[in-house]
């Protein structure tokens, strides 16, 4: 690609990216709306249920956020008793996330309208190219983009 085609704005990876993500989310929590969750709030306590109780950081690490925007969301989930903090003993300064049995029953009947919003997007776009589209997210999220030393 050429330098004059990479410096355009309207070429930007990041604002394209970005875009995106927002209007994806929006057609989400469409469908959410009713469950009284928001997406990142669904795939927080989906994350839970699948992996199991885990600290602050490393949920934010594992869900490619900073740790200020995870506290941020995981305080209504808490306030709503979806979610409790639990203290280790040997360590008092290690808190794990753990789902609670109100947050596995909302996240339950959630998986109905999260369904939904899956097929109506894979028919909107076609199985291939959503297999496909994750496949390449998924490559750019956990590349080592974010660790490359930047040029001046």
């Amino acid at each position: 690609m050429s330098r004059a085609a990479l410096s355009r704005s309207e070429d930007c990876n990041c604002l394209a990216v970005r875009q995106a993500a927002r209007h994806i989310t929006q057609f989400y929590d469409q469908f959410l709306a009713a469950s009284g969750l928001r997406t990142t709030q669904f795939s927080i306590l989906a994350k839970l249920r699948r992996l199991g109780p885990m600290t602050i950081n490393a949920l934010a690490a594992d869900m490619v956020m900073d740790r200020t925007t995870m506290g941020r969301n995981i305080r209504p989930l808490q306030r709503d008793g979806l979610i409790t903090v639990v203290t280790n003993e040997a360590d008092r300064r290690c808190k794990k996330l753990v789902l609670t049995e109100a947050g596995l029953l909302r996240l339950s009947a959630c998986y109905p309208r999260w369904t939904n919003a899956q097929t109506q997007f894979h028919a909107a776009f076609g199985a291939e190219q959503v297999t496909e589209l994750r496949r390449l997210l998924h490559a750019v999220s956990t590349s080592e983009l974010n660790r490359t030393p930047v040029m001046a």
